[in-house]
């Protein structure tokens, strides 16, 4: 067993146990993937003020996030097709999230559906994502499972209204479960624990969806089904009916400008997300973490600030509370250790991101996540305002 010391290290073990089309679907952007990139790389330009003869004992990276406690300000964001990183990825994902004592949130293209998640993970309450479709009756019908499911919090996706392309996964075929090509064959055969976890599983295909939605019974209708389902006609009056049937917790994911944010906070959020699809979407927007300070001047104390999108380790986290975020989601940092290994990857995965905070905060002199703010930062001059809109 390799020594695994960063978020780096998964994903180099996730690549060499993970076939192809699946490492590739997490670690992509749309067209150029300059958006995905640019989240990574802004959250380098932040730099520490290291504090120095201060009392570094008693520290605690404990927050809450929509009231609920945690162990540190982080929950596990909804991936797509997480059961086909690994086996029964969702149900190990929410496994390693309730005994580290964060959120874990389930994706409506999940391949375990909510019933398999809540059967398997009863102890702990889940988050449910939802992607708003042209079937009002199916989006209705799913809302009720995650109420009968006990979900405690519903998170709107509002950026995935059409699809953006992603050239790697046309490129490859993705599908779940994945079409038998000999490239592909020859792919899984050196993938052999990959092989050996899905072929002890009987969920490989979109479980949410499958024997729920209207006339979809296998991968042919499953494919035409959900090509055409995404609904394009998502507004904030469709927001606000969802959150009304709904009736609790509400997180709205994809905020990406002030003026959305705003809208957001009328519509009733519980929390939003400053997210751009992990650069997935609209390539060419702003980094999450850039356009993160024009938010916190909008909203901040209106509603709980989140930000997901590039965060890669526990300094990133820290500079997203310091730049006046509530909390964050992780995606691709603890899609590493699953595909890399398991439950025991995601485990490990938050271990590495809390170890790398709770450093990172003591050394610049705090001992409370209540303490830190943009004071612990050195922040350049162009950051925020390199672009104007309408310039």
């Amino acid at each position: 067993m390799p020594v695994i010391t960063c978020i780096d290290d998964l994903k180099r073990l996730h690549r060499r146990r993970t076939p192809k089309m699946f490492f590739d679907y997490c670690e992509s952007g749309s067209w150029s993937e300059q958006t995905f990139r640019e989240n990574t790389t802004d959250f380098d330009r932040l730099r520490f003020r290291q504090r120095v003869a201060v009392d570094m004992s008693g520290r605690t990276l404990r927050s809450t996030m929509l009231g609920e406690p945690v162990t540190m300000p982080v929950a596990l964001a909804p991936v797509g097709s997480l059961g086909m990183q690994r086996a029964d990825g969702e149900i190990l994902a929410a496994r390693a999230a309730a005994r580290f004592g964060v959120p874990f949130t389930l994706s409506t293209m999940s391949i375990c559906s909510i019933e398999d998640v809540a059967e398997a993970v009863p102890q702990a309450p889940f988050w449910f994502q939802l992607y708003v479709m042209q079937d009002t009756g199916f989006t209705d019908e799913i809302i009720e499972r995650a109420r009968a499911a006990n979900c405690s919090a519903l998170v709107l996706t509002l950026d995935l209204q059409i699809l953006g392309q992603r050239h790697k996964d046309i490129k490859n075929g993705l599908s779940a479960p994945p079409k038998i090509t000999p490239q592909n064959a020859f792919d899984f055969a050196t993938k052999w624990r990959w092989s050996f976890a899905m072929a002890g599983t009987r969920r490989r295909t979109f479980r949410n969806i499958v024997g729920h939605a209207k006339n979809v019974g296998n991968l042919a209708s499953l494919h035409s089904w959900t090509a055409e389902q995404f609904d394009p006609r998502l507004d904030w009056a469709k927001v606000e009916r969802i959150r009304a049937k709904w009736g609790g917790k509400i997180i709205l994911k994809g905020i990406l400008d002030a003026e959305d944010a705003r809208l957001a906070v009328k519509a009733g959020a519980d929390a939003i997300v400053v997210s751009n699809h992990g650069g997935r979407q609209l390539d060419g927007a702003l980094s999450s973490i850039r356009v993160l300070p024009s938010i916190v001047r909008a909203v901040k104390g209106e509603t709980e600030i989140w930000l997901d999108s590039g965060i890669r380790s526990g300094q990133d986290i820290l500079k997203a509370v310091a730049l006046g975020a509530d909390a964050t989601l992780v995606g691709r940092s603890y899609v590493y250790g699953l595909g890399a290994m398991g439950e025991a990857g995601v485990t490990r995965a938050l271990e590495i991101l809390q170890k790398e905070m709770d450093v990172t905060m003591a050394l610049c002199g705090r001992r409370n996540l209540q303490e830190v703010d943009r004071d612990i930062l050195l922040v350049p001059k162009d950051f925020e305002g390199e672009w104007a809109q309408n310039a």
